[in-house]
């Protein structure tokens, strides 16, 4: 078989590397991405390991790249892919690699510190200005006595002094900036614990200063107080200190403060260019890291990977060449072999692989492409396979979109969602598309072809239900005529005004002409019974393909027995659990089938009941009233019962005592054949250690190890039996939610349509009321078209088909006890 039926035939290899080439020969095979290497070493903590010191360096180094990029990002730039394919560098590299980007670092530190320091002294150098610049014009003398009291109080004196109260004051100043959140409170608490003894004027700034940190425009109000006394002065300062304000020089004099003023205009014009000059050499800087660190990161994470890789392979006894062990397809191993002469060619040792013996099970391999990534990835999501089991992808790509189908079939539907899918498999090369970081985008991205299935079938399904948008179309002559009926029946207007409801009768010539051409005739759309119809056609289409389903699974097992040389499971279990599944449950598909070809509509008034058929069958009793479909069904009936039930045993005993008896005739000659085995083993086949039979007493490949306990295997066979006995009902029962989700589906739709477009289309009849109320009407409709019966319903069926596999199918021969190959590759980092 292919390698999408089974895993790939994978070996354990042994790899002598040189030391001289083994960090080349490791790279190598990170580029072709053939095997995944075992961790010799499990034993040894990280920090003992051979190459700890390189990869300590490339985590430091991977850090200053961090904050290299964080510097590309604060600049508003962007770092670009690298260029072609970048191998890993030479050891030697590394050095000069870490030299150039610490000099790289510590310029942008550098300059950086000067750029804020410059930034923060013109910051300063421009409030200080504001503020000067406010005092211009204003004339700061001393306040009157109006300004802090509002007239003679009690304690005011008499006769007051000649020169006056305030004669031997000092007017002082505190001028400063605060920012503009911060302005009001301030005012607020100068006044309060100040008690009015000073003149605060305050002003916000016409233009807006960009703050010297965050670079963020941010708004300014400056100030310049007035007051008196040495304790208001030092309140006013520890207030402002508070707030966080700047404070600057105020001369007293105008004169001074216009000198101070041009001053300043003098001194933050020349550290504009400065800063100028600094910002240009930091663009230069930034451009050379743009240009240099996509490579490096490339390069590092690579050698990073080559490292770990090393550390996790074993040195020989005369520390000249490294051991690995690692797992690799078998029909790669010639590509790796290959890889490896050319990577040690250097050295003048040539590397050395060979396959070994192994006991352990090894890894699943299959490969995939676009198309079968998504099918394989909802296998993968219940389980793993096991080393060479057979696997369910191939076929779920039919299954999975035909069941899904026939919960969500509706020709409308259906074609709006291939439409969606086909979208983005033409669009799947570009770029934007590929690389979109919305999650939910993503998701449907990655299963565009299991989706661009899923509307495909259910499209064909809609045609089968006749389905579009809840409506029925005509696209073959219906097969039933009513006017046959009509001239039969003589039905005339009177009669036809006293009975709404009229029935046609498939006996009557001329009226039932033949069978639709293909899907459910659309005159069924108009019958008062169409739900009826529908509900009894699709229950019984669910269990068919429910038990055709559960048979085709059983049945692939057999491949698993064959292949893993387990054929005393044919007879001891394949066949009684076909036995019982088809002798029941088949018998049961049989009856529906057969009536359906057998009865025709003249005796479709006295037709059996299939459901009291299958009572009595395990009842062993008949019912006088329904009379037999076939001659001897009873015969029929009592015998498949019987047989079923005498599977039950044959599955829950046979293997266990077969398992008993051989394990007794292995202990009666193993003495004599173990060491004649063991050498067999090495020589014939290295994977022949491996096995996956129970015979190993549930642990594959420790066929020395474990003991074979009858008491655990009979447990093992009395839970698989029980589960599958009584699967087979439970299961059967569960592909009913096919009928179940197809109704809910239809249904849905139908009242969609009944309640929402249906009556704006009754409304638009009405002339001039068609283009006002059927837009919104429309626009309604698709909305709730597409939310609910695209998106819910959608996802609905597409989680009960998902458990029909994962529960119904796959459990009939699928473990899902294995684990992935994970070669060592370069892809995830080149990306």
């Amino acid at each position: 078989m292919g390698s999408m039926f089974r895993s790939e035939e994978v070996a354990l290899v042994q790899l002598f590397l040189p030391t001289g080439a083994a960090y080349t020969c490791v790279s190598q095979l990170g580029e072709l991405g053939l095997v995944e290497f075992r961790d010799l070493n499990a034993s040894v903590s990280a920090f003992q390991r051979r190459f700890v010191v390189d990869v300590r360096r490339c985590e430091e180094l991977g850090k200053t790249f961090t904050f290299l990029q964080e510097e590309v990002r604060r600049a508003g730039l962007a770092l670009a892919p690298p260029e072609g394919l970048l191998p890993a560098p030479p050891p030697r590299d590394l050095l000069r690699i870490q030299e150039e980007t610490d000099r790289l670092a510590q310029e942008l530190r550098d300059v950086r510190g000067n750029q804020q320091a410059l930034r923060t002294q013109l910051h300063e150098l421009q409030l200080h200005a504001a503020v000067l610049g406010q005092g211009q014009g204003q004339g700061h003398g001393p306040p009157v006595a109006s300004s802090y009291t509002d007239g003679p109080s009690e304690r005011t004196p008499l006769l007051q002094s000649p020169g006056g109260p305030h004669q031997d004051l000092r007017v002082n100043f505190v001028a400063g900036a605060v920012e503009l959140h911060k302005a009001a409170a301030l005012e607020r608490l100068l006044w309060r614990a100040c008690r009015g003894f000073l003149i605060a004027s305050f002003r916000e700034m016409e233009q807006q200063l960009e703050d010297p940190v965050t670079g963020e425009p941010a708004p300014w109000m400056t100030f310049v107080i007035s007051y008196w006394g040495e304790q208001i002065g030092q309140k006013i300062r520890k207030i402002t200190d508070c707030f966080h304000c700047h404070v600057f020089p105020f001369a007293e004099q105008e004169e001074a403060r216009r000198g101070a003023l041009q001053q300043l205009q003098q001194q933050s014009h020349e550290l504009r260019e400065v800063l100028g000059e600094t910002e240009r050499f930091l663009s230069q800087v930034l451009g050379r890291v743009q240009r240099l660190l996509p490579p490096w990161q490339v390069q590092v994470r690579k050698m990073k990977a080559v490292y770990l890789a090393l550390n996790q392979c074993s040195v020989s006894a005369t520390h000249k060449c490294l051991i690995a062990e690692a797992w690799c397809a078998t029909r790669d191993l010639p590509t790796l072999q290959q890889a490896l002469q050319d990577s040690s060619s250097e050295a003048g040792v040539s590397a050395v692989v060979h396959r070994i013996p192994c006991r352990d099970m090894p890894p699943t391999l299959i490969r995939t492409t676009r198309f079968t990534a998504s099918f394989q990835g909802i296998v993968d999501a219940y389980g793993v396979g096991r080393y060479q089991e057979v696997n369910p992808a191939p076929y779920t790509i039919i299954t999975f979109p035909f069941l899904f189908a026939v919960m969500f079939g509706d020709v409308g539907h259906g074609l709006l969602m291939f439409l969606f899918a086909l979208a983005m498999v033409l669009a799947e090369d570009r770029p934007s598309v590929k690389k979109a970081q919305n999650e939910i985008w993503q998701t449907f991205f990655g299963g565009r072809y299991l989706l661009l299935l899923m509307g495909l079938f259910s499209v064909y399904t809609g045609f089968i239900y006749n389905e579009c948008f809840s409506r029925a179309t005509v696209i073959f002559p219906s097969g039933w005529s009513v006017a046959a009926m009509a001239n039969q029946s003589g039905w005339s207007d009177a009669f036809l005004a006293e009975h709404p409801l009229l029935t046609l009768d498939p006996n009557v010539t001329g009226v039932f002409l033949g069978p639709y051409p293909f899907g459910i005739d659309p005159v069924w759309s108009l019958a008062v019974n169409h739900l009826s119809f529908l509900n009894s056609f699709k229950m019984k289409m669910s269990v068919i393909l429910g038990v055709t389903h559960m048979a085709f699974g059983v049945v692939l097992g057999i491949f698993n027995h064959v292949h893993f040389g387990q054929l005393h499971r044919l007879p001891l279990e394949t066949l009684p659990e076909l036995v019982f599944l088809l002798g029941l449950f088949g018998y049961l598909v049989f009856l529906v089938v057969y009536k359906w070809l057998r009865v025709s509509a003249a005796s479709a008034a006295s037709a059996p009941s299939i459901l009291i058929h299958f009572i009595n069958m395990f009842l062993f009793s008949r019912s006088p009233t329904n009379r037999p479909l076939f001659p001897g069904q009873e015969v029929v009936q009592s015998t498949l019962v019987v047989l079923a039930l005498a599977m039950v045993p044959i599955l829950l005993l046979g293997t266990p005592l077969f398992l008993s008896r051989q394990h007794r005739r292995h202990r009666r000659r193993h003495a004599d054949q173990q060491p004649d085995e063991t050498k067999t083993g090495l020589l014939d086949s290295p994977d022949a250690g491996w096995g996956s039979d129970e015979e190993k007493a549930g642990c594959p490949g420790d066929e020395e190890k474990a003991e074979f306990v009858l008491s655990d295997v009979l447990m093992h066979q009395a839970i698989h039996t029980i589960e599958f006995c009584l699967g087979c009902i439970s299961n059967t029962a569960s592909y009913l939610r096919l009928w179940a989700l197809s109704l809910a589906h239809a249904q849905l739709s139908e009242v969609l349509w009944a309640m929402v477009l249906n009556k704006g289309l009754s409304m638009s009849r009405e002339i001039g009321v068609a283009a006002v109320v059927l837009v919104p009407i429309f626009a309604a409709f698709a909305v709730l078209t597409v939310a609910i019966l695209l998106v819910m319903e959608g996802l609905s069926a597409f989680l009960h088909a998902l458990r029909l596999h994962w529960v119904e199918f796959q459990n009939k021969f699928y473990s899902g006890t294995g684990y992935k190959l994970s070669p060592f590759t370069f892809n995830v980092e080149d990306e």
